[in-house]
């Protein structure tokens, strides 16, 4: 399975008046542009999710639903998965993700510092041994044989 950790574009800054709850905070327009050509980049180099994982704050949702879109032309292609807005549960990811082939490719759409850890588990077997400058709409791609500690390889970083 390829991994495709996908971090939410460019959002509303913080505003305790407006966004109250900051998982509310929707992406702005800039965030959209960039999400929009981190997707064709990513389609453009053959990867296409066949399973597309957010959370469910609202920045990364619009970022996984543009992510359905460009590449799957499919914007209802895509799960909320509780799992990640929290630090890495690797268990709960796995039963979030279900049954997918060799070949599949599953996208998994959040937030940092949460995606940093997530790929530095799967690189490395610890969440902080890695540090990662994952930068709004960027893509991470880690091949995976299992949903497990150090069972990745980094196969790209695509950075807006």
């Amino acid at each position: 399975m390829l991994a495709v950790l996908v971090r939410h574009a460019l959002a509303a800054e913080r505003d305790a008046v407006e966004y109250p709850d900051d998982s509310s905070r929707p992406l702005v327009p800039r965030g959209k542009k960039v999400a929009r050509r981190m997707a064709r980049q990513l389609a453009a180099g053959g990867v296409v999710p066949t399973v597309i994982l957010s959370s469910p704050w609202k920045r990364a949702w619009q970022t996984a639903g543009i992510l359905a879109e460009v590449t799957r032309d499919d914007k209802a292609a895509r799960t909320l998965c509780e799992a990640l807005a929290a630090d890495p549960n690797l268990e709960a990811l796995a039963g979030a993700i279900g049954q997918v082939g060799a070949n599949d490719v599953v996208a998994l759409v959040g937030h940092e510092p949460w995606l940093g850890e997530l790929a530095s588990l799967l690189l490395t077997g610890s969440a902080t041994r890695l540090a990662i400058d994952f930068p709004k709409g960027g893509i991470l791609g880690i091949e995976l044989a299992a949903m497990a500690p150090a069972a990745g390889r980094l196969r790209f970083f695509l950075r807006p």
